[in-house]
């Protein structure tokens, strides 16, 4: 239970009503998108601004006591589960967008905005704000700024780091610092605003971001490409980028996820491929068209069983909801969806399904996997139910396996969901324990009591290798 004079001081500072410790608040703030992860909180704050955040912070800092900052919770690593109890921090009421600037092309925005809202209005302006996360219709622009989410249109445009140029953020100690601005230069001292993005909660708790936006593209063009062959699926990826074709959009989706989605979605996809590729590429009207040329060639030299270009703009974006629907569609399988990310080499992207498959085999679980292809981001979903205790060991230990084998073959443990609680006993795997070292050494200099979102990233103890023997 919380001092009741902090109790009383929180309520001070926000209003009786923002201020909750009952049992349906307590509950409602105890999970987020991650399956099977719960822990109940003291209490949950609603601040309506920094000056609140800073006062809150200054109130809990006094009495050591934690707090996680929280947006829509759609994350999927468990990093907005109040694992150390203490009071979790509601962002939804600081949900304005404070300014759009023609002249510097950037957006000022509090991080309670939900993402798709933002987008929507940035394109009513006739501007573009490229992340894209499947998430956007309920995630924040906070949450995505915590996590550094990435989306379908990051092979092209980047991710959400690349377009946060600035930030105002509230301490641990309840102090407010404010990082980069409207700047396309800025090299004063080290790079905080980088540094922030993606902490996860765990350094500071943003209040506000300022956002690069850019031109939109003139024209979009897309295209399925259907393969009986994954290797086949796999080799128009690398020579798509060979060519220096850099689509807007490259995903990938394997037979299950294909079957799935067509259940879902009622497009008529082919059951019998092994994979299909959504590409889709914007620009200019001449060079779309001759991108889309060039890449229907290569498709076809590496014997796509079938491909279809989207007649007009509605075809497309059904068949582009299609993809971000995967893990609603996966879902409804089973009683419990597990979706991990794993990013490797895209050179590398068929031997990671097929290792993805041979573990899944291995342990006699059901793993689908989707994802960006053009970066290399892979998402093995597996379908399970939290009931059954020793499936879902079972699919613990397929995706240990599946996290060893992205980093045997060149890549990283996540390349968009964040470390959270899922990931944190194998981050050392990913940047060694000096690099671990080092991060944790920046965590004790932003919050050396470790009341910001304490117990993610870093585990109590980092899970050991083990040799995996393959037949």
């Amino acid at each position: 239970m919380m001092d009741a004079a902090l109790t009383k001081r929180l309520r001070q500072i926000v209003g009786e009503n923002n201020y909750r410790d009952d049992q349906e608040a307590r509950v409602a703030h105890s999970y987020d998108g991650t399956p099977m992860l719960q822990s109940l909180p003291d209490g949950v704050i609603y601040p309506s601004s920094t000056e609140q955040v800073s006062e809150i912070m200054k109130a809990l800092a006094a009495y050591r006591v934690p707090v996680v900052s929280r947006g829509s919770g759609s994350n999927l690593c468990g990093g907005t589960v109040p694992v150390a109890g203490g009071v979790v921090m509601v962002m939804h009421r600081m949900n304005r967008i404070l300014e759009i600037d023609m002249e510097n092309l950037t957006a000022t925005v509090q991080p309670g905005i939900i993402t798709g809202e933002f987008i929507a209005h940035v394109e009513s302006l006739g501007l573009f704000y490229p992340p894209d996360p499947s998430s956007m219709k309920i995630s924040t622009i906070g949450g995505n700024i915590a996590e550094c989410s990435g989306g379908l249109r990051g092979l092209k445009y980047g991710t959400t780091k690349d377009y946060v140029i600035g930030l105002e953020a509230v301490l641990a100690s309840g102090d407010i610092i404010r990082t980069g601005g409207k700047l396309m230069k800025d090299v004063a001292g080290y790079d905080l605003t980088k540094l922030l993005v993606g902490s996860e909660g765990t350094l500071a708790i943003i209040t506000e971001a300022t956002l690069k936006l850019v031109p939109p593209p003139a024209v979009k063009k897309t295209m399925l490409a259907m393969y009986k062959d994954l290797y086949g699926a796999a080799r128009t990826v690398s020579r798509i980028i060979e060519q220096k074709i850099i689509p807007a959009t490259l995903e990938f989706m394997d037979n299950p996820t294909i079957r799935v989605v067509d259940d879902f979605a009622k497009l008529g996809l082919p059951r019998d491929m092994e994979a299909i590729l959504l590409i889709e590429q914007d620009g200019d009207s001449e060079t779309v068209e001759r991108d889309i040329a060039k890449i229907r060639e290569i498709c076809e030299l590496e014997q796509a069983d079938r491909i279809d270009v989207a007649e007009n703009r509605e075809q497309a974006e059904k068949l582009l909801t299609a993809r971000r629907s995967a893990f609603t569609a996966l879902a409804r399988l089973r009683p419990t969806t597990m979706l991990e990310d794993a990013t490797v080499p895209r050179s590398r992207i068929a031997d990671m399904v097929l290792r993805i498959n041979e573990i899944a085999r291995k342990y006699d679980v059901a793993i689908a996997t989707f994802g960006h292809a053009g970066d290399g981001n892979l998402h093995p979903t597996a379908t399970t139910d939290a009931r059954d205790k020793e499936e879902v060991h079972r699919v613990e230990q397929a995706f240990e396996e599946i996290f060893q084998a992205a980093i045997e073959l060149g890549g990283t443990i996540t390349g968009e969901h964040g470390v959270g609680l899922v990931k944190a006993p194998f981050l050392e795997w990913k940047v060694g324990a000096a690099g671990l070292e080092v991060m944790k050494g920046i965590k004790n200099a932003f919050d050396p009591h470790h009341l910001l979102n304490p117990g993610k990233i870093f585990a109590k103890e980092s899970r050991k290798r083990v040799v995996i023997e393959r037949g």
